[in-house]
């Protein structure tokens, strides 16, 4: 129970320092992607190409810090002189913090991080992902659906990728357990169209 104890106030902890860090970032738009994604493939280069120009729109760029479409996300947004914050996660393998962060907070708690995620940006570009990508994009669209999160552009880089999924939802969740207004949470973009998805991600 003590120990119990200690890991509510640790997450309470996670909430305050989040909060406090990213409360001057002004407006941002939050990243979503694959820490598995490499230099050399076209996707690193898209999100690398989202953060310039979300840096060039005087957005700052919220990623979870690590490598792949976070790193190159951040590494984009600083090198055009933006704002550009980590939040990283502690974890066993995969997760070590990118170089490219001038805000950097680290979690131990996905729930708090994913908290932190939301409360500070005004949109949501989500590139292909794994588990963890298809958690924080799921999470958002019920929130919003729930109305539990203002609702804000939230744009899927790469049709290939997101459209099995919407294909899934409008053969498997239509109309029983989602309503056809629900897909207006989101929408896709080709993965050459990052200008016009950084747009519709700041409201433009």
């Amino acid at each position: 129970m003590y120990d119990q104890a200690w890991q509510i106030l640790r997450m309470v902890s996670e909430f305050v320092e989040g909060y406090e860090t990213l409360s001057d970032l002004g407006p941002a738009v939050t990243v979503f992607g694959s820490a598995r994604v490499k230099p050399t493939e076209p996707a690193y280069s898209q999100a690398e190409e989202a953060g310039r120009l979300l840096a060039r729109a005087g957005y700052a760029t919220i990623t979870g810090g690590g490598p792949g479409i976070m790193e190159a996300a951040n590494k984009g947004a600083i090198e055009a002189g933006g704002k550009s914050a980590g939040l990283n996660i502690r974890l066993p393998h995969e997760q070590g913090a990118n170089p490219y962060q001038n805000v950097s907070v680290e979690f131990r708690h996905f729930y708090a991080r994913k908290v932190c995620f939301l409360k500070h940006c005004n949109g949501v570009i989500c590139f292909p992902g794994g588990f963890g990508t298809l958690d924080e994009f799921f999470e958002l669209v019920t929130l919003m659906q729930t109305e539990k999160n203002p609702r804000i552009p939230v744009a899927l880089v790469n049709k290939a990728y997101w459209g099995k999924l919407v294909d899934f939802i409008q053969g498997a969740l239509l109309p029983r357990y989602v309503g056809g207004h629900d897909l207006d949470l989101f929408r896709l973009f080709d993965d050459g169209d990052i200008p016009a998805a950084v747009d519709f991600a700041c409201g433009k």
